[in-house]
């Protein structure tokens, strides 16, 4: 039912919002043609509309599982000083969400990997980035190059960094070279000298010279990849929580504030530094679940992170 007015006279102007927002909003005439209708200029309908949506005669309702999703990427985007934001509605059952969170990558990965600028991408490894490739559309790019960026491990798997990458190159029909050295050396003093020779010096540069990189985040428990097959047998994952460690990016494990932990295992890490990504133009950081929100923050606050894909309950978590 219709309202009625608590007034005996009438609000010309108000009347002539409602029927310009009436006629745009609506019946879904243009603002030429509402123009045109009502005798007026097209500034002057679109000012109109303005005024409405300040006054709150018109209202925006957006009825979608994603609208809250694109809050939260305004606001991460805003909070983090982050290029763009792709968050991923909570699934119902919250095992789910590192699919959810690798569909999503797959997903962006599937647009950018076309752009014919884009000649040389970086890929880490990580259960989040092998879901990923599972959710690609297939793109025939044989000018794009895919390089590992991180060591990988002696024991086969899926997740590790030369499968990954060669699913990725077989996808793109890229050329695709490995960094094929493992995450850490036996000592400071053994990376310094790996890292010095023209073979694997050649393969960092190339890697700080990425156009984009994608990387996971990995926290200290069980249910890490890394803690479980990759760390050193003479260190723990505890005595790394004592240093003060929440998790690791590219194999270098940070505290909570974003910095390296005072632990010989950051000095036996073989590859490009944090430092080295602030000159790649999109650095993309894929990760979600409770677990992981102490690490994701603490890589955000480094401020690296040009992009970030997420789920909607780790974003929250990261915003609160």
């Amino acid at each position: 039912m219709a309202g009625r007015t608590k007034s005996l006279t009438i609000d010309q102007e108000e009347r002539l919002l409602v029927r310009i927002a009436w006629a745009c909003e609506i019946e879904g005439n243009t603002q030429a043609e509402v123009a045109k209708r009502f005798g007026i200029t097209r500034l002057r309908v679109n000012k109109a509309l303005g005024q409405a949506r300040r006054r709150g005669i018109v209202r925006i309702s957006i009825n979608s599982d994603y609208a809250p999703c694109a809050e939260l990427e305004r606001d991460l985007t805003a909070r983090f000083g982050l290029n763009r934001a792709e968050i991923v509605p909570k699934p119902m059952n919250t095992a789910d969400t590192q699919m959810m969170v690798g569909m999503a990558l797959g997903n962006y990965l599937s647009g950018i990997l076309t752009d014919p600028d884009l000649k040389l991408f970086g890929m880490a490894w990580g259960n989040t980035l092998n879901l990923a490739t599972r959710f690609m559309a297939p793109v025939n790019r044989p000018d794009l190059e895919i390089v590992s960026v991180m060591g990988g491990l002696t024991k086969a798997s899926d997740l590790n960094s030369y499968e990954i990458t060669r699913r990725l190159a077989d996808i793109c029909n890229a050329d695709l070279s490995y960094f094929t050295v493992p995450i850490y050396a036996s000592s400071a003093q053994s990376r310094d000298i790996l890292i010095a020779q023209d073979v694997f010096s050649e393969i960092i540069t190339k890697i700080r010279s990425a156009d984009a990189i994608a990387m996971a985040a990995g926290d200290i428990s069980d249910a890490s990849l890394l803690m479980r097959d990759g760390l050193p047998t003479e260190y723990s994952p505890d005595e790394l929580i004592a240093k003060g460690a929440v998790g690791d990016i590219l194999g270098y494990m940070l505290d909570a504030e974003g910095e390296l932990v005072d632990h010989p295992i950051n000095n036996r890490v073989i590859g490009i530094s944090l430092d080295d990504l602030e000159a790649v133009p999109d650095v993309i950081l894929a990760a979600g679940g409770s677990y992981k929100v102490a690490i994701m923050r603490a890589i955000l606050a480094r401020g690296v992170i040009d992009t970030l894909v997420t789920d909607e309950a780790t974003a929250i978590a990261l915003l609160s």
